[in-house]
Parts: C-alpha cells; structure tokens; sequence
C-alpha cells in the first residue's frame, strides 16, 4: 500500500506506490500533485488523481517528437486549477519506468510510444484468424524491448476444435513466455489469462483479434466497445479509436489499445535477443564472432537449422527484423546528425546577426 502524508493514496489502485511517492516530494514542495495519465486527446488529457478523474491541458509538456509527448499510463506532476490562471495543466512527466515504443506509420525516424509505465504485455493472437507467427515474434520484440513482461493469449478459443497445435507453435516462438488460450465469448480460460497478468496491463494485436472483448472479460462489465469482423477475411474494424487506462476489479489497471495495421520496431536490438534467445544461445558458438549465419564455415545456427533443432522459418524471421532494426537505427542516427547540424547553423546564424548588429551599433 502506498501513502501520503495523510493515510493510503487513492492512486494505489492505479499502481501509485512508495518509491514514486518518495521522488515525487519535490513536486509536493512546488505546490503540484500527483496524477496518472488515463487517456489523451487533442492536446488535452483525462487523467486520474488523489481527489479523482479530471481533464488537463498539456501545454507544458506538448512536444513534436511522439516519443517525448503525454501518452496513457505515464505518470504527471499536476498543477491545480485554482494555482494558476485557467484549468489544471500537466506541469512535467514523470521519468518513465517502461515504455513500448514503435516506429511511426510514417516511417520517420522517430518513435511513438504506445503505452508507458507497463508491467505485462499482453498479446492477443486470435485462433480464428490464420496463425501469423512472424507477428507474433515481432510484437514480442516490441514488449521485451520496452521492459514489461510479455504474455500471448490465444483469443477465440471456441472457433477451434483443439488450441494444442496452436499453443504448441506460438510457444516455440515465443521462448520464456507464458501462453494462454481462452474464449471471452464463452469465459473458458479467463480466469487462466487473468492469473497471468500482473500491475499495468496493456492489449497489443491487430484488429479483430478480440482485445476489447478480452479486456470487457477480465474488468468485468462491457465498457470498452468491441465489433464484429468481416466474414470475407477475418479482419476487424478499429471500435478502440483512443488508448484509455481502466483499473481491474482484481488489482491492476487496464489499457486497451486500437488495432495495430503495422508495427515497425524502433531500437529494439535487447527486444530481439530475448525473442530470439536460442539463436542467440547457438550463435555463441559459432567459429566467427561476427557470423551472419548465412553460409560461413563453422555457424553453428545453420547447423541447427540443418538437423531440425532449429526452424529455417525461425531464422528468417530473425534476420528480416534485425535488418529492419538496423535500418531504422540508421535513420534515427542521420536525423540526430541532421538536427544538430541545423542547431549549429541557427547558433552561427545568431552570433552573425548579432556581431552585425553590434557594427551598425558603433
């Protein structure tokens, strides 16, 4: 349980404990309060705090970068209304414990965070669908990478006749995580996925893959709006249009997020050698330190592939992600450089015009 100076915090239900109220004394002392961001909208945000849920500008902390923007889950230091002219306004962000970042639709070299200060990944993969492994691997990256704990539920249970052969492929992608199946239709499993999670839990999947439904299941009631999906493919509308912070009648908070078309990695190299541990593990013991595993003498991942111990499809989806990190990686580095080079000539601009100015002067 955490306190304040006054007894329990209200924010312990939304994962407010000791050492955040032991940093955030300094922000006490300036006359701000403690808020947890729960949804974020046009330059506003709801957010919950001590005293209970109300709506914040974000002046202060608004930032072009995505990465750097207020984003669900994060943590605040709230100037009240009342302290100012105007409503309450988010002061600063709090350092982010973890933080799921992706690269932009737009492919720009920048990151978006998708949902901070999170404790379990879960990633719904629905079992009506056809089994895309390749994105399973990648979410997985996304989750590792951001410091959470991830777990893959298999959704839709009930539209197949036996999960075992599901379960058992997903599970081989996915080394050291938990894998649950389940049907939020019927409730089988439910219970199983809920004993899974733990803290600040977060929805990945694509649309359709009955993350709103799953969430509706575990809090309980039909708060988030869930949507069919089309006969023809499979594939689901986007009923989840926003990211919105909901608190489980078992402890824990909800985030259910929109669908995912596409999820580009951003600097997710530790994110990729735990979900692919093994090869990792047999990559050691190639001959050559910097082996690419793709016909050098001595590899002893091509050796695994070759006596079956390790799945050529497994590999292949090794190698296109960390070509795809790279890339990204290389993009990221030429807009630092790009940036500072422009900090530079705005800085030289400056000292000229000054220098002129300081001529004309005499």
């Amino acid at each position: 349980m955490s306190f304040t100076s006054t007894g329990p915090s209200p924010l312990a239900a939304y994962g407010w404990d000791e050492t955040l109220e032991n940093d955030f004394t300094p922000h006490r002392a300036a006359g701000l309060v403690p808020a947890r961001v729960i949804a974020v909208d046009r330059g506003l945000c709801d957010v919950v705090t001590e005293t209970g849920p109300l709506r914040a500008g974000t002046g202060p902390v608004a930032s072009p970068d995505p990465a750097a923007a207020p984003c669900t889950g994060d943590w605040a230091a709230l100037r009240p209304a009342g302290a100012q002219a105007g409503g309450p306004v988010v002061a600063e962000l709090l350092p982010r414990r973890t933080a799921i970042v992706r690269s932009t639709v737009s492919r720009e070299s920048r990151g978006q965070v998708l949902a901070a200060n999170v404790d379990t990944v879960a990633i719904a993969v629905s079992l009506a669908d056809h089994l895309d492994l390749g994105r399973v691997e990648r979410l997985l990256a996304l989750a590792w990478e951001s410091g959470a704990r991830p777990v893959v539920v298999l959704t839709k249970a009930d539209s197949l006749p036996g999960t075992a052969e599901a379960e058992a492929a997903v599970a081989a992608a996915a080394p050291g995580v938990d894998v649950v199946a389940c049907s939020a239709a019927t409730g089988d499993g439910v219970d199983a996925v809920a004993a899974v999670l733990d803290g600040t839990v977060v929805l990945l999947g694509p649309s359709g893959a009955g993350k709103s439904t799953l969430g509706n299941a575990l809090l309980g009631a039909e708060t988030l709006a869930t949507g069919a999906v089309r006969e023809r493919d499979g594939k689901g509308r986007h009923t989840t249009v926003r990211r919105d912070l909901l608190p489980l009648p078992g402890g824990g908070v909800l985030i259910d997020t929109p669908g995912l078309r596409r999820v580009g990695l951003w600097d997710a190299a530790e994110g990729l050698q735990q979900t692919f541990a093994e090869i990792e593990e047999l990559a050691a013991a190639c001959r050559f330190g910097d082996c690419a595993h793709g016909g050098e003498p001595g590899c002893a991942v091509l050796a695994a592939v070759q006596d079956g111990t390790l799945p050529a499809r497994r590999l292949e989806s090794y190698r296109r992600l960390l070509r795809e990190n790279a890339w990204i990686a290389a993009r990221s580095d030429a807009r630092l450089r790009a940036e500072q080079r422009d900090r530079w000539k705005a800085v030289t601009k400056a000292q000229r015009q000054m220098y002129r100015d300081r001529g004309r002067d005499r």
